[in-house]
């Protein structure tokens, strides 16, 4: 009598043995795909560490002037000893300026300047245009049409021209300067917040909150804030690029940083009578600048793409 063996059943695999990946982690995935949003990070990432190290990296004071220790007729020219520079004068990465103040650690320390001008500035404005924005459009109604009425009054002016209309009544200086880019910029991060607000507001998990009695406050707050951040990461980072520009643009015309403070700007404006003469001290705080701007300019560009519902599969 023949004996059948008896075949177990086969194992079935799971169609979906993968967790699902949330908005902010496929976010960051896609963004690390991206060349030149890696490319803004590394930038990015070298300008903190300066920032950061700026005592350790600075090889002098940045606002102590040199004179009567350092020979004032070679203060122009940037010395380094495996360019031929006698070895019994001091180092001078990038020269001295017009104040005989070495100019490298300057550049350094203004890097720290030029960070807390963008972060704080774009905060100050994030935070007040968003909550605007967010009660502009969850409330609708009048309140809707007084405070966009409101911003669009101020985006009426061009953004620069108005900031230097703000530092000249409150007077020049950095506190002044912070302000006045953080009020200018509060219209563009309102008018994100409202159109977000407008649109998450009529999802259907929203609507059933309201039906069921929950307060507007917990829906705006709990809810549709949370979900509509996405567009205000993207301006900001965005934003903190045109606020380093406009803080360098006040400074250059003496509205901002005021003197001995390391600002790029400033330093620009200062040396502006020299670009013949010396041009390497524009050109070395110039590019810090270019850098500085172009590092959050790709960042910013890569969230975008990376946060775009478009794009996700």
């Amino acid at each position: 009598m023949s004996t059948t063996t008896a075949t177990p059943p086969a194992t079935v695999e799971p169609i979906f043995n993968t967790k699902p990946r949330g908005l902010w982690s496929t976010a960051l995935r896609r963004l690390f795909q991206r060349r030149s949003a890696i490319i803004g990070m590394i930038i990015l990432a070298g300008l903190i560490l300066v920032a950061l190290f700026a005592p350790v990296l600075a090889t002098h004071d940045p606002v102590k002037s040199l004179i009567g220790v350092e020979d004032v007729q070679k203060r122009s020219a940037p010395c380094i000893h495996l360019l031929g520079c006698p070895a019994d004068q001091p180092q001078h990465l990038f020269g001295l300026d017009g104040n005989v103040r070495d100019l490298y650690s300057r550049i350094l320390y203004g890097a720290r300047l030029s960070l807390l001008v963008g972060i704080v500035s774009v905060g100050f404005a994030i935070l007040i245009g968003a909550t605007l924005g967010a009660l502009s459009g969850y409330t609708g109604g009048y309140t809707d049409t007084l405070l966009m009425g409101l911003m669009d009054i101020l985006l009426a002016f061009p953004s620069l021209i108005l900031a230097i209309g703000i530092v000249t009544v409150l007077g020049p200086g950095l506190i002044n300067t912070l302000l006045a880019i953080g009020i200018v910029s509060i219209p563009v991060y309102a008018r994100i917040m409202r159109s977000s607000v407008l649109s998450i507001k009529q999802q259907d998990y929203v609507m059933a909150d309201r039906s069921i009695g929950v307060p507007a406050g917990r829906i705006l707050f709990g809810n549709i804030l949370p979900n509509a951040l996405t567009p205000l990461v993207v301006q900001g980072t965005l934003g903190i690029a045109v606020a380093i520009l406009d803080a360098a643009a006040l400074s250059f015309l003496g509205l901002g940083a005021q003197p001995p403070t390391p600002e790029w700007g400033s330093m620009i404006g200062q040396e502006r009578n020299q670009v013949f003469t010396a041009p390497h001290l524009i050109i070395f705080p110039g590019i810090a600048l270019i850098l500085t701007v172009l590092g959050f300019n790709l960042l910013g560009d890569g969230l975008r793409d990376a946060l775009d519902v478009r794009q996700r599969s």
